[in-house]
């Protein structure tokens, strides 16, 4: 489950940088494509990941044998089905924050769509992972829902020092979170799966009730984070 072949959805990319079906000249996406390049070679994709039994009451999740407590109806309905779940913590490493800010100094337009083609890179890596998690619970018999993380839906953000702890990932992974709930390195990803039985209901997030819905631009401009 380490080797991570990226692709890097230059269609994703487009919609990170908020284009909807606009032309794109050719310095553009030349600029695209070097920065999809560059992304390939700098990000060392790590993961950490661990299962948990859980203790369920009206608005409320304990995950047994740790002191992470997930609290809101919408994390308490993602799980109500699950008698366990899966908490899940990527990064793209430091190396890509480092370069970024390199071009944040001397090539803005070269920054942002770094930017972008790093978001698109670590959504990759967790639906890589997510697929490779999903095939060990189905070799059991079992099912995984979908993606859930801190600051999603009335889950409150600041659960993310909590999860991060709970799955060691400063030695596991080499990740941290701020005090104001930044996670360093930025290009990183926390998320919290239910393991269920047989098939998976259709039902999947929806803009409307993340935290962030009034002040999203990829709805602004008609699109989704996919998050």
């Amino acid at each position: 489950m380490n080797n991570f072949n990226l692709t890097i959805d230059r269609n994703e990319v487009l919609r990170y940088l908020g284009y909807k079906q606009q032309k794109i000249d050719d310095r553009t996406e030349k600029l695209i494509d070097e920065c999809i390049e560059e992304i390939k070679i700098i990000v060392k994709p790590r993961f950490v990941y661990n299962f948990f039994e859980l203790n369920k009451k009206e608005g409320a999740v304990e995950l047994k044998n740790s002191s992470l407590v997930l609290t809101g109806k919408d994390i308490y309905d993602h799980l109500k089905d699950s008698m366990c779940s899966v908490v899940m913590a990527v990064t793209l490493g430091s190396e890509v924050d480092r370069k970024i800010r390199y071009y944040e100094k001397v090539d803005l337009a070269r920054a942002l769509v770094l930017d972008a083609c790093s978001t698109q890179a670590v959504e990759e890596v967790c639906d890589i992972l997510e697929a490779n998690l999903r095939k060990e619970v189905q070799s059991k018999g079992k099912n995984l829902n979908w993606r859930y993380s801190p600051g999603y839906g009335d889950l409150p953000i600041d659960v993310q020092g909590q999860l991060i702890r709970t799955l060691n990932c400063n030695a596991a992974i080499g990740l941290t979170v701020t005090n104001d709930n930044i996670m360093l390195p930025r290009k990183s990803v926390t998320a919290i799966m239910g393991v269920v039985e047989g098939e998976i209901a259709k039902k999947r997030k929806t803009c409307a009730i993340c935290s962030k819905f009034k002040d999203c631009n990829f709805r602004r401009v008609g699109g989704s984070c996919g998050h």
